[in-house]
């Protein structure tokens, strides 16, 4: 893996492990010879990522809606700004360009695009490793939630269980490394139209 996108908060959360979580992250990606691929922000733990990476020699690319660049949340420090048209073409954006995603702690942003991710890679959309960095154990009400939706049949085994968890950056790197994608369509939807059929009998 070349690049490495990674969704985050615009805030810097509670206390200051996210922040120290942060800069782990970053450090961890020049080690492991990853560019990072961010929205483009100066603001929060985004600014954070992106400012460890470029201190120790990293690359970092930026993609940053318009609308929020006229903002002044633009960092003016990176390697390369891509601005896009609108939030969605933000993240398509950011998907085309980076081989894997990491979620540090973040909020209905960051909650939006790694839903988007795991969507892309349970449609085939993508075929790219979608892996929480659980720092603090802030992600374990949400892996819980999403081993209920799987107990209740609502997200498949296998799609449930290629979301990547852990707490260590560099674990988490050696895993998407080594990610293997989730052969999806046809056939999980042949089943579930077997099963709906089956149902309204």
């Amino acid at each position: 893996m070349k690049k490495i996108c990674v969704f985050c908060g615009s805030a810097l959360g509670s206390g200051d492990v996210y922040r120290l979580a942060a800069v782990d992250l970053g450090i961890a990606l020049v080690e492991m010879g990853c560019e990072l691929v961010y929205g483009g922000s100066d603001i929060g733990l985004m600014r954070v990522v992106a400012d460890t990476v470029m201190e120790h020699g990293g690359r970092v690319t930026g993609v940053m809606p318009r609308l929020l660049a006229g903002r002044e949340i633009l960092h003016q420090g990176i390697t390369e700004m891509v601005l896009v048209d609108s939030m969605e073409e933000r993240k398509r954006v950011m998907g085309q360009l980076s081989d894997g995603f990491i979620a540090l702690p973040g909020g209905i942003g960051t909650l939006d695009e790694l839903f988007e991710v795991l969507t892309w890679n349970q449609l085939g959309i993508v075929r790219k490793p979608m892996a929480l960095l659980n720092i603090d154990g802030f992600y374990n009400g949400l892996t819980s939630f999403l081993d209920h939706v799987t107990l209740q049949g609502f997200i498949r085994p296998e799609h449930r269980a290629s979301l990547l968890v852990d707490n260590d950056p560099r674990s988490l790197l050696k895993s998407m490394e080594h990610f293997l994608p989730v052969e999806t369509l046809p056939g999980w939807v042949e089943e579930l139209k077997r099963d709906t059929q089956n149902r309204h009998r």
